[in-house]
């Protein structure tokens, strides 16, 4: 039985192989690299969800960490699919932007390279009444 905490290999079922890119071995162990959120961007998506939970909105979220993308996922019942999908792909950083936002429907609602202005298109837009 592994430690508490200790990262296992990933084995497909009938094939049997491992996936994604192998990190060097710790304690016997070999662990995997994937991406994730740093600290300052699940804060600033945290402080959204917060927002619009409040709102009543939001109800529920997921967490996705996988090799090549990290996505949080934003529901409003835990058993549907998710309402919007904010991804972070690394590999496209110099290209189109790292942050995506995505709708329910798969269509991209904003790409860019700063999370707040991606994140703004799920924002609502204020407009004056008269």
């Amino acid at each position: 039985m592994a430690e508490r905490g200790a990262v296992l290999p990933l084995r497909f079922p009938k094939t049997g192989l491992t996936g994604g890119p192998q990190a060097p071995k710790a304690n016997g162990l070999q662990a995997f690299a994937v991406t994730s959120f740093d600290r300052k961007e699940l804060n600033t998506i945290l402080n959204l969800y917060g927002r619009k939970v409040a709102a009543g909105e939001w109800r529920d979220y997921a967490l996705d960490f996988l090799r090549d993308r990290a996505v949080f996922s934003v529901f409003a019942r835990a058993s549907e699919r998710p309402l919007y999908m904010i991804e972070k792909t690394p590999k496209l950083r110099a290209k189109q932007g790292q942050y995506m936002v995505s709708g329910q429907d798969g269509r991209i609602l904003k790409r860019g390279h700063d999370l707040t202005t991606v994140l703004r298109a799920l924002e609502p837009k204020l407009a004056l009444v008269e």
